[in-house]
């Protein structure tokens, strides 16, 4: 039995808005009147408010071919919270934008939507409004979002000290060959359709390519413990890439360990298979969404047993310094080559 489809025109602009917006309800006291006027309203009382957007493009950031609409729903939100995230701010608000191209029905849409609506549940954001508009080739989505944080909590890039300890949450690499294996399946099925995709053993790469978390749960944690990174940054496009960011901010160089840099099993099995370097994988790959950031010698006490944090390096008087001892105790400069949106 076919699938439903309905055309977008039938509903018009304001049609859909109110389609895909009603089942989004109101949770954060700050959140004063969403969507349905002609802004919202946010009260802010005593905390400085955080905004981050980010824009994604099918072609350029995302391939339908194997990304679930639903599952891009989820990423668009979750790599806007996580910028928050590297804030150290909690989220509050989003505002969603998309242009559709004919091709896209009302029910795809839909899809779309209940990924952005699951994300709003597990950030606990709300989504106060947006614009849709007609796209000429391809879907195109665009976020912002609002968080919230304390002056005294506020984290940026340009906080680090020579001698500070260098942290990373999670593992690195994973997203990176997550999507080597997208592709590679893409080619196999593009040659022979009858080919059904061997993602079995991949399951974890391949989730951290099209679902990967914002990790709100270590600004959580770190709040709790009352420490305050000295800087931070999330790792969108390759660790190596991040770390030049906040030595260049905050003035000092970064010497990191080889032997340190989380990598999970499947990661590393899938590199090799590929005939790559799992290393290399992890420092350059990017869209892990893990957090790096710089903590005081003194705050070492408070993370030393936290399961999910690795301690990879420290900061460096010599601003110019940005190098890694490797397994075979060699020291090599670290070079970045990260992911560059706008490369030809």
């Amino acid at each position: 039995m076919a699938e439903k489809r309905t055309d977008i025109s039938e509903l018009g602009e304001f049609g859909l808005i109110d389609h895909i917006t009603q089942n989004f309800k109101l949770e954060q006291p700050s959140s004063v009147l969403g969507v349905g006027d002609d802004a919202a309203l946010i009260d802010d009382t005593g905390r400085q408010t955080v905004i981050t957007s980010d824009m994604l493009l099918e072609g350029i950031h995302f391939d339908l071919s194997y990304m679930p609409l639903k599952h891009l729903g989820f990423k668009a939100v979750a790599v806007n919270i996580s910028d928050l995230a590297a804030m150290n701010a909690f989220p509050g608000q989003i505002l969603v934008n998309v242009g559709l191209s004919n091709r896209f029905s009302v029910e795809a849409v839909d899809e779309l939507y209940k990924g952005i609506e699951t994300a709003c549940q597990a950030y606990k954001v709300d989504l106060i409004g947006g614009d849709t508009t007609a796209s000429a080739s391809g879907l195109v989505i665009s976020i912002t979002a609002i968080g919230h944080v304390m002056p005294d909590q506020a984290v940026r890039r340009s906080g680090a000290k020579p001698n500070d300890i260098l942290c990373v949450t999670g593992d690195l690499g994973a997203a990176y060959m997550g999507l080597q294996v997208l592709e590679r399946e893409k080619q196999v099925y593009l040659t022979n359709p009858d080919m059904q995709p061997q993602l079995e053993e991949f399951q974890y790469i391949v989730q951290r390519q099209l679902r990967p978390e914002a990790r709100m749960d270590i600004i959580h944690e770190l709040r709790d413990k009352e420490l305050v990174p000295t800087s931070m940054i999330d790792i969108s496009d390759g660790l190596v890439s991040e770390i030049f960011h906040l030595g260049k901010q905050s003035g000092t160089g970064f010497r990191i360990y080889e032997d340190k840099i989380p990598l999970d099993k499947e990661t590393y099995d899938t590199a090799y298979q590929f005939k790559l370097d799992p290393t290399t994988c992890a420092l350059n790959g990017g869209e892990d969404y893990e957090l790096l950031f710089t903590i005081s010698q003194d705050d070492y006490e408070k993370v030393k047993d936290h399961p999910d944090i690795h301690f990879i390096g420290q900061a460096t008087e010599n601003k110019d310094l940005f190098d890694m001892v490797t397994k075979g105790e060699n020291v090599v400069p670290l070079e970045a080559q990260g992911w560059n949106h706008l490369r030809a």
